[in-house]
């Protein structure tokens, strides 16, 4: 027989054995498990060894009254919540309650269904609480994490727009290489920003169909189609008041470009299948590694949703192109990866990495530095041995590229030439790129790289 373990404990102190024998039968179930003590001195044996969520507390004890445990309580599980049991109600009790840490307070007699009541509650509350915190802590690692390195070169300018950016709620265009930096430019603005502490969402518009993309960012009502069997809200609705960060825009179909330029400029948004309109206040921040003025000239990219888009625009440069940044970096993610342990980049390691291409930027970057930390148990990182084979700067000429090839020709080609030398697997190619899986599978489709022969396995 399939057991459950319990998620939930609750926890009667109180004397009379006959109530705390029906607590437990009415709550005990599945998720839920009900402890009893019937003094002051075991209930706290109990609190004292058990994550506790809810404590029925009776005012009236053998050995203590019950108010003068709460703290006791509390100092075992701050977010254990307190209901307080009294057969002598009295507004000064009540007082004394809530100030030595009580959640709720009740008087005898009562129904069981008032002690549901008051019990669900309380969950409710604790359960919020969790889910504040660990938003809460979500901000904090992503605010730390949207850290921008630059030396003193190229970068430096971005980080004055990054400023600019984060001081008005104008939409901002992120353009620039895959592994470049594009979300944390993003999360820096927002964290910079005056919505800083409201939610930072992030919807990449190249990760899901098309036929679901609308529902996402919009919402439906029950029944707008099929599978809706209920009503949800879309993105939109749920970053209100704070950042929706739109990566690969370019990606998105040209209807749903019409309907959110139509946010932009109006600021209401309509459910799929809904009648009425709801304002909403979000901040946009856009991304692409696509050559939208291109897209715009095909007619695959509205021009009027690009201007838009474009109020503040940031290009961020290849790796290849501001090396000076190279050697802080390095010390920024080794900085994080360490933890305490005490390691070395020679500066002959610095140099090697300076030289190299770095195809997928400073994504790649970090992933070289992150395996060679993981491998290497010596105080001294040797992450150029990680650029060998397919990763060698040569690797470009290996696979067919030579000075005269557009960027995008030269892409085509490392990428083919990665594959080739990982015998087709799609997941070793994206990570020795330095990319992501589904970026990996939008450039081949792009590319035509299958078409060229290769055997590709997922």
């Amino acid at each position: 027989m399939k057991t459950h373990k319990a998620t939930r404990r609750i926890v009667v102190i109180d004397d009379d054995k006959v109530f705390c024998r029906a607590v437990a039968d009415y709550f005990t179930n599945e998720t839920t498990e009900v402890l009893a003590a019937h003094t002051g001195e075991d209930g706290l044996v109990i609190c004292s060894q058990h994550k506790v969520d809810v404590v029925l507390l009776d005012q009236k004890l053998p050995d203590v009254e019950g108010v003068s445990i709460c703290p006791s309580i509390l100092n075992h599980h701050d977010q254990t919540k307190i209901i307080f049991i009294t057969a002598y109600p009295s507004f000064d009790n009540a007082v004394e309650a809530i100030k030595m840490g009580a959640y709720d307070y009740l008087s005898k007699p009562f129904e069981l269904e008032e002690l549901k009541l008051a019990v669900e509650r309380a969950l409710r509350t604790l359960e919020l609480e969790r889910i504040e915190q660990l938003q809460s802590y979500k901000d904090d690692k992503e605010s730390e994490e949207a850290v921008l390195v630059s030396g003193n070169g190229e970068f430096a300018g971005i980080l004055q727009l990054v400023d600019v950016a984060a001081s008005v709620d104008a939409p901002v265009l992120i353009t620039g290489e895959t592994g470049t930096g594009k979300s944390v430019v993003a999360r820096a603005i927002h964290y910079k920003g005056l919505s800083h502490k409201k939610v930072f969402i992030c919807l990449n518009c190249a990760a899901l169909p098309e036929n679901l993309i609308e529902a996402e960012l919009f919402g439906c009502e029950k029944g707008a189609f099929t599978g809706a069997v209920t009503a949800r809200k879309g993105i939109f609705e749920l970053a209100e008041g704070g950042t929706l960060f739109l990566d690969e825009i370019g990606a998105m179909p040209l209807h749903l470009q019409s309907k959110l330029l139509g946010v932009l400029e109006d600021k209401q948004i309509r459910r799929i299948g809904g009648e009425s309109v709801k304002s909403v206040d979000v901040r946009i921040i856009a991304a692409t590694n696509c050559d939208l003025e291109n897209a715009v000239a095909k007619r695959t990219f509205r021009e009027d949703l690009f201007y838009r888009l474009s109020v503040i625009r940031i290009h961020i440069p290849p790796l290849r192109d501001r090396r000076e940044d190279i050697p802080e970096l390095c010390r920024y993610f080794i900085h994080t990866m360490a933890h305490g342990r005490h390691v070395n980049l020679p500066d002959s390691e610095v140099a090697r990495l300076m030289k190299y291409e770095w195809p997928g930027n400073v994504r790649e970057l970090k992933n070289i530095l992150e395996r060679s930390f993981i491998l290497h148990k010596g105080p001294e990182l040797r992450p150029s041995a990680f650029l060998n084979g397919a990763l060698k700067t040569s690797s470009f000429s290996s696979s067919g590229g030579n000075g005269n090839s557009s960027l995008v020709e030269v892409e085509r080609k490392h990428i083919r030439h990665v594959l080739n030398t990982c015998s087709g697997n799609y997941t070793q190619t994206a990570r020795v790129l330095g990319i992501s899986l589904s970026t990996l599978k939008r450039k081949v489709k792009r590319y035509g790289v299958e078409s060229a022969g290769v055997k590709v396995n997922d």
